[in-house]
């Protein structure tokens, strides 16, 4: 059973469908740690054209569910709720595998740095237990 659904996740972080990435909250931590899930369907919008015959989730699009975990992670810390967190950079940014549609993204997003509003979050995407990407993400919090 998942922590938190879609729903409650919207209660957290202001994005709504289609940029909504990220399905539920398995494990948190707040103002730590969290373990996200994102089932890529067919039906994803940007499948029609990445790419025709041959879909396949683009990497910024992966990028951005794990800035999601992680927005979601710090967002429950009770010092930072209500407010949002915008991306501001992302470094060692590496991609293994391809992801595609009926693929079950488990991510994992850890807060290693916070000054104030700005943080870093070290994040993993796997599939099936075998990493597709990970990368550090800096965060600004801000208001909504």
């Amino acid at each position: 059973m998942s922590l938190y659904t879609a729903k409650e996740i919207m209660e957290i972080i202001p994005h709504r469908y289609p940029f909504l990435l990220i399905d539920t909250i398995e494990e948190l931590e707040a103002g730590r740690r969290a373990v996200g899930r994102k089932c890529v369907s067919m039906n994803e919008p940007y499948f029609q054209g990445h790419f025709p015959g041959n879909p396949v989730m683009p990497g910024v699009l992966i990028l951005e569910a794990m800035a999601q975990v992680g927005a979601v992670a710090m967002l429950s810390a009770e010092e930072w709720k209500g407010q949002t967190a915008y991306f501001a950079g992302i470094d060692k940014a590496k991609f293994r595998k391809k992801v595609i549609p009926g693929d079950v993204l488990t991510i994992e997003a850890k807060l290693v740095k916070c000054k104030g509003p700005l943080g870093i979050s070290e994040a993993v995407a796997a599939v099936d237990g075998k990493v597709v990407a990970r990368a550090q993400l800096t965060f600004a919090i801000g208001a909504g």
